[in-house]
């Protein structure tokens, strides 16, 4: 078993919301298992704990039942995001405002990528942040 395998199952272990099948997590979409990488490697580098991450991330599924979020499980990941997001603006890994430039500017690339094509953020994405 990998360094990351082992990780991605100790994970499932302590975080036992995340959606998983005999062989571990399993993901709807490529960017899902992206952020799920994302966290276990920010709690490996010691950023956050599972118990803290846990918390945040049921603090953030609460927020979202709140606003209206049907809970019909489609939308975790979205949560874990969001999660991952609040967490390092947290911890001072990055600012709110550096994850909106980022966020503004992968949207701005994203629109004038054709469809089926990689996107690729350039410097010119993040003029367009307002």
């Amino acid at each position: 078993m990998t360094t990351n395998t082992q990780a991605a199952t100790r994970a499932t272990v302590e975080i036992p919301s995340i959606p998983c099948d005999a062989e571990g997590p399993v993901f709807r979409e490529p960017w899902e298992a992206q952020a799920f990488a994302m966290a276990v490697t920010l709690h490996e580098r010691g950023v956050f704990t599972w118990t803290e991450w846990a918390a945040a991330l049921a603090a953030e599924i609460k927020r979202a039942q709140a606003g209206g979020d049907a809970d019909t499980g489609e939308t975790y990941y979205r949560h874990w995001l969001a999660t991952l997001e609040n967490l390092i603006a947290e911890k001072g890994v990055t600012t709110a405002d550096a994850l909106h430039r980022y966020r503004d500017a992968w949207d701005h690339a994203a629109d004038r990528t054709p469809h089926g094509q990689p996107i690729e953020l350039t410097p010119a994405d993040f003029a367009h942040h307002t």
